[in-house]
């Protein structure tokens, strides 16, 4: 895999559709706030921050998810690193990323160095408080030998009736495997197939209300 390789988009206003899912990277109503009530209040977001703490993610995407993480733990005047790191088959190319985060002005003086980072080709950039790092390849081969662990986990992959490489067991069985004691995930899928992978997996799980036209969405912890 090389970083040549760049995912196909459309466009519905800013927000990029994968042609190859026909699925949208966030949310059409509002992304952020999407981000805000799945991934980080799901996974217990910004209460449970420390020093050294730990987010991995499953789908980059447009690094919105990994903003919105930054831009809590700055609000929340937490000392020390937050340490993020994602997995990314194709990784979106500085100017579509761009375009896509141009929607949220909040993240701006955020996005800036990680759109720089970005267009000098680069997967990982540290800035005082954060540290990121773009693990590029298929999932189920690169969270497998990875040598971290998570103390929580944005699982953002495509709709699973239109990605299920994403959502496969043994997938979600490694997600496990690197997830921390007391360790944490969440996800916008409700699917059943998903739920059922995280609880065979060790999670205990759980359906919360989701976001916006999504009735549901899945979180889960480390039992």
């Amino acid at each position: 895999m090389t970083s040549d390789q760049r995912p196909h988009l459309s466009w519905r206003g800013n927000v990029p559709i994968a042609t190859r899912f026909e699925d949208p990277y966030f949310s059409l109503e509002d992304g952020l706030s999407e981000t805000e009530h799945v991934f980080l209040k799901g996974n217990g977001l910004p209460e449970r921050f420390c020093d050294g703490f730990r987010i991995a993610e499953l789908g980059f995407g447009t690094g919105l998810n990994f903003l919105a993480a930054w831009a809590a733990w700055l609000a929340c005047n937490q000392p020390g690193t937050l340490r993020f790191t994602s997995f990314e088959l194709y990784p979106m190319a500085a100017e579509d990323m761009g375009r896509a985060l141009a929607v949220f002005p909040a993240l701006a003086v955020l996005a800036a160095p990680l759109l720089g980072a970005r267009a000098a080709g680069k997967l990982s950039f540290c800035a005082p408080g954060i540290e990121l790092e773009i693990v590029e390849g298929d999932a189920r081969d690169t969270v497998a030998g990875w040598q971290g662990v998570a103390d929580a986990w944005f699982l953002d992959g495509f709709s699973p009736a239109r990605n299920p490489e994403l959502w496969e067991p043994m997938l979600l069985s490694d997600v496990a495997r690197h997830t921390a004691e007391a360790g944490t995930a969440a996800t916008y899928s409700a699917a059943g197939a998903v739920r059922r992978a995280l609880a065979a997996a060790g999670f205990e799980v759980e359906r919360r209300t989701g976001y916006g036209r999504k009735r549901h969405m899945t979180v889960a912890r480390m039992a």
